[in-house]
C-alpha cells in the first residue's frame, strides 16, 4: 500500500507522516498569501498610476460651453443628449456666440428578423438613426450622423415584461447615440482645427 520507504520513516518517526501534512497546509497557505499579495499589488498599481474614467477630458475648451437645439425639447433623444453633454462636463447655453449643436432628425425603427414556427415575430432588429449638425465658432455648419443598431427577441407570451424591456434598450440606444454624436464632435473640431 505505501513505499518501503514510507514504512520505514514512519516506523523510525510515527510523526513523519504529520510533518509531512502540516508541511503541505503551510505550502498552500502560502500560496494562497502570494496569491493575495499579487492582486493586492496590481489592484494598488493600477490606481496609482493615474488611471481614471474619461468624462469630458478630450473635448476641446471651446467645445466646453455649447447650446443645444431641437425641435422638441422634451423628445427623449433631447433629454438623453443633454444627459451625456452634462455627464462629459460640457455647460449648456441658451444664448451666446457658442458651438451650436441641433439635433435634426431621429428615426426609430424595429425589423423581423426572424419568426417561430407559428408565424408570429421571434426576433427584432432596433435601428436608432439620428442625424445633427454642428455649427462652430465661424458659422459654418457640418453635419453629424450616428446610427445604433439592437436585436431583441420578442416573447408574445410576456408581452408587458418584454414591452419595458424595449423600452430600457431604446434608452440604452438613445444614450449610445448620444456619446457617439459627441465623440464626432470632437472629432470633427480636431479635422477643421488641422485643415
Amino acid at each position: 500500500m505505501y513505499p518501503v520507504s514510507y514504512l520505514a520513516l514512519s516506523r523510525n518517526n510515527p510523526t513523519a507522516p504529520l510533518n509531512e501534512w502540516s508541511e503541505l497546509l503551510r505550502e498552500n497557505t502560502m500560496l494562497n498569501l502570494l496569491k493575495k499579495l499579487c492582486l493586492v499589488g496590481a489592484l494598488a498599481t493600477l490606481t496609482a498610476c493615474g488611471f481614471h474614467f474619461e468624462n469630458g477630458e478630450l473635448i476641446p475648451q471651446e467645445m466646453k460651453t455649447l447650446r443645444l437645439e431641437s425641435s422638441d425639447p422634451y423628445d427623449a433623444m433631447t433629454i438623453a443628449m443633454r444627459k451625456q453633454l452634462r455627464a462629459n462636463n460640457i455647460q449648456l447655453v441658451e444664448q451666446g456666440d457658442v458651438v451650436v449643436l441641433r439635433l435634426n432628425n431621429a428615426r426609430e425603427n424595429s425589423e423581423v428578423a426572424s419568426i417561430f414556427k407559428q408565424g408570429r415575430e421571434a426576433e427584432k432588429v432596433l435601428v436608432l438613426q439620428v442625424e445633427a449638425s454642428v455649427q462652430l465658432k465661424n458659422k459654418q455648419r457640418y453635419p453629424i450622423n450616428t446610427q445604433v443598431t439592437r436585436t431583441f427577441f420578442d416573447n408574445s407570451r410576456a408581452a408587458l415584461a418584454k414591452s419595458a424591456e424595449k423600452d430600457v434598450i431604446w434608452n440604452d440606444m438613445r444614450e449610445q447615440a448620444a456619446r457617439q454624436l459627441i465623440t464626432k464632435m470632437v472629432a470633427l473640431k480636431q479635422q477643421v482645427k488641422s485643415q
